[in-house]
């Protein structure tokens, strides 16, 4: 079956993707900070290229997929990474490791965005000039002009640079016959939830976003979401996000779609 890279595999929806595709007879591959196959750290460019390069090795050049999850919070001390990490870290990976990809047996990647993408446009996303110009120094720059909730607007417009950036690449990818998807999770019971909630500034936000299907996710229910697109009954599916939020993106812009 199919070889996978999986980031952010060490806990929460990275953890639960790789369980979900071992079930399915795949072999994932984890990287992260720690307790991983390949140890790296996504918020530094040394750190990126040590993480593709390891990746390579592992694979000897041939992945069939790719699972991009590894990210921080809003509620992190040092609001600058989350731009680095949640962006220029995964799409570092998105096109450092494009070429195995393409020697890959019905190749598919699915990058793990946020229902908080859909809560700015691209118009008004304040990295936007930054990040068409990869300038990574630029975006952290304002990040530290966004004022006391930060994190929260780091987070939210680094996660719509992020759908935007898969979005761009369709035509390219499906040239070469991988296909690319990211899925949009709303509230799920993860480590990064549980810290969120801690956090003076967001916690209570975060309990009174309350959905349809009223409760919070399993790491498990998103992980189900991306092993279907990564397989074949998802073989037309190519250039969408798929929101796994419990309806909340439907109730808060039922006209917009």
């Amino acid at each position: 079956m199919g070889l996978i890279l999986v980031t952010g595999s060490a806990s929460g929806i990275g953890a639960a993707t790789c369980q979900s595709l071992r079930a399915e007879g795949h072999q994932p591959i984890g990287l992260d900070l720690r307790d991983a196959d390949v140890e790296a750290d996504l918020s530094m460019p040394e750190g990126r290229q040590l993480a593709v390069d390891g990746v390579l090795r592992r694979c000897s050049g041939t992945l069939d997929g790719l699972v991009l999850c590894a990210g921080l919070g809003p509620h992190v001390d040092v609001p600058e990474r989350i731009v680095s990490v949640n962006y220029f870290g995964t799409t570092a990976l998105l096109d450092g490791l494009f070429p195995a990809l393409c020697n890959g047996v019905r190749p598919a990647a699915v990058v793990v965005s946020s229902l908080a993408s859909t809560m700015v446009s691209w118009e008004d996303n304040p990295f936007a000039t930054a990040v068409d110009a990869d300038d990574e120094e630029a975006a952290s720059t304002v990040v530290g002009e966004l004022g006391d909730l930060k994190g929260h607007l780091a987070y939210a417009g680094a996660k719509n640079a992020l759908t935007v950036a898969v979005r761009r690449r369709v035509a390219e990818w499906g040239a070469a016959g991988v296909r690319l998807n990211t899925v949009a999770p709303g509230s799920v019971g993860t480590p990064l939830l549980e810290a969120g909630l801690r956090d003076e500034r967001y916690g209570d936000a975060i309990r009174d976003l309350v959905a349809p299907i009223p409760r919070w996710a399993a790491a498990s229910e998103v992980a189900a979401g991306i092993t279907f697109l990564l397989g074949p009954n998802a073989a037309y599916v190519h250039g969408a996000q798929i929101p796994i939020d419990g309806g909340v993106d439907a109730l808060l812009r039922p006209t917009r779609f």
